[in-house]
């Protein structure tokens, strides 16, 4: 604020320190202002401090993202027995888009009355596209090649024209925006235009689901994958034009299928022939440099700017990413984002790998657990705990147990959360292949401050509930009936030494509460607060 330097650190120091958290996490992306800035169209009004959160649409104070995306993979027809671009309904759709944005503008209710007044002084829209990887394949064109960087700067820069011809156009009747005077575009003998800036490609992850298209200018994620959605639900998925031109060739069938969805690339997938290896290349086949290449072709005719992420494989090291920061800027990207595989515990595309499969950490072998399938089967059985009650879920699948969840019967706090993560744990436990003894005989037995107890047995925490119903559950006695139908609620020798001992100790008048952390007397409940008379621990002190 004040333009007093306070400290001073290395530069070097602090761009190995983004390349190493985004080879860990994939955080954070880098933007370059300079870049940005040099191209601000409104340089009269201010320069760009910062962007959206995605990067694609730097924007003054106030001004507001209208977004839109043309999905290029319907851009394409038949000719003369080939697949061609459809430029002239392209053309159509580019200034219909135009246009629909400009509209969107008018019609938009703001949150605040300086947005709405920004964003209709510079009446900046973004319109980008979805769908490329996908457009290249049907075109027969590799994503990394040069015809391909080309088709990738023919199509942004037909968009580009297009969409200011639009613009143009609407200024004639709709007048251009009010910021123009003074604006780069203020040329003497130049017509005006009506909106600052008409084309962003903007990320599609979401809309490009809806569209069944690729996203954004992204190669494809892989040819069938896992989509991880609500609530960890998740989907194996093929690419449509994959399945469309192998059914087409004949060659598609249950053993093909199941090589593709446990392989991350086509080149090590047997039966398939050259020419779809060369066409259907996923992120795996696709270097840094050919990342850097296509996105640096769509920006150079850009208003704004481009939103990709640079996925990259598991085994890349910093210094590759360090090397691509680098390129990114000598390629006049205004931002760039790194993603290399399985950094973070959970990513929204996952390749479906073969069950318990082993890999190699630091020299020891590391189980990966089975995926959970889409549907599985089980029961839920209604616990009493000091704490509430307790819902344990056990599910299983065609292997057998896969996982648990827990659900206290009110708001549980701490409680709640830690249940959850046992439960996780032991899901995750279940599908690597760890014993169910072992997982039972390490949750069983753990006491709390409030034990309870239920037809005869002591429950001594949630964890303990939650190894009570999975051995009943295993046992085929759920609902509190083994095979046969017999109650098991029965009383170990264990449960009633325990409960005589507490029953000893409990006095006429207390009534036992739970158990003391202190010493492991019993507590009473004694003028609204929880006391233990043995060492004198008192809750309430």
């Amino acid at each position: 604020r004040t333009g007093e330097v306070t400290e001073s650190v290395e530069g070097r120091e602090i761009f190995d320190l983004m390349a190493q958290s985004a080879h860990s996490t994939g955080d954070p992306g880098i933007l370059f202002i300079d870049h940005i800035n040099e191209k601000n169209p409104l340089t009269h009004l201010g320069d760009f401090e910062s962007t959206n959160p995605c990067g694609e649409q730097p924007l003054l104070p106030y001004e507001s993202c209208n977004l839109g995306s043309i999905n290029l993979s319907l851009m394409v027809k038949k000719a003369a027995g080939e697949t061609v671009m459809d430029w002239e309904r392209l053309g159509d759709i580019t200034r219909l888009a135009v246009r629909f944005l400009d509209d969107v503008i008018e019609v938009n209710k703001y949150p605040l009355e300086r947005i709405a007044e920004e964003t209709r002084r510079n009446r900046k829209i973004g319109l980008g596209i979805m769908g490329f990887a996908d457009m290249l394949i049907r075109l027969g064109v590799p994503y990394d090649s040069s015809e391909g960087e080309e088709i990738a700067g023919q199509v942004m820069e037909f968009i580009n024209s297009e969409s200011k011809a639009e613009s143009r156009h609407l200024a004639e009747y709709r007048g251009p925006f009010p910021s123009f005077k003074g604006s780069r575009y203020d040329i003497s003998g130049e017509p005006p235009l009506r909106n600052a800036t008409t084309t962003t490609i903007a990320p599609t992850g979401t809309i490009s689901i809806v569209a069944s298209c690729s996203s954004g200018i992204e190669p494809v994620y892989a040819l069938a994958f896992r989509r991880n959605v609500l609530d960890g639900e998740n989907l194996i998925e093929f690419h449509p034009i994959f399945r469309e031109m192998t059914e087409k060739e004949g060659i598609l069938d249950e053993s093909l299928m199941q090589s593709v969805i446990q392989s991350d690339s086509l080149e090590n997938v047997p039966g398939i022939p050259q020419s779809f290896k060369s066409i259907f290349r996923t992120v795996k086949d696709i270097s840094v440099e050919w990342h850097i290449r296509i996105q640096a072709a769509f920006q150079r005719y850009t208003d704004n700017a481009v939103s990709k992420t640079i996925n990259l494989s598991e085994n890349v090291s910093v210094g590759d990413i360090s090397n691509a920061f680098l390129m990114a800027y000598d390629s006049g990207l205004k931002g760039i984002t790194i993603y290399r595989d399985s950094s973070r515990p959970e990513q929204v595309l996952t390749i479906e790998k073969a069950p318990n499969v082993q890999e190699k950490t630091f020299g020891h072998n590391v189980i990966k657990p089975r995926s959970r399938p889409s549907v599985t089967a089980g029961s839920t059985e209604k616990l009493k705990t000091g704490c509430g009650n307790l819902y344990v879920t056990v599910n299983s699948d065609e292997e057998g147990l896969c996982e648990v969840f827990c659900q206290m019967g009110r708001s549980g706090g701490c409680t709640s959360s830690q249940s959850e993560a046992i439960s996780r744990l032991i899901s995750l436990a279940l599908r690597s292949g760890v014993s169910l003894d072992e997982i039972v005989s390490q949750l069983k037995g753990i006491r709390c401050p409030s034990p309870i107890w239920q037809n005869g047995k002591l429950i001594l925490s949630c964890s303990d509930a939650i190894a009570t119903s999975l051995s009943r559950y295993n046992e085929g006695e759920s609902n509190g009936r083994n095979l046969n139908g017999i109650p098991v609620f029965t009383q170990d020798a264990d449960s009633v030494k325990v409960k005589k001992n507490i029953e000893t100790k409990t006095r006429l008048k207390g009534e036992m509460a739970g158990i003391c952390p202190d010493c492991g007397g019993v507590l009473e409940s004694s003028e609204n607060c929880l006391v233990c008379r043995a060492c004198g621990f008192s809750k309430c002190s």
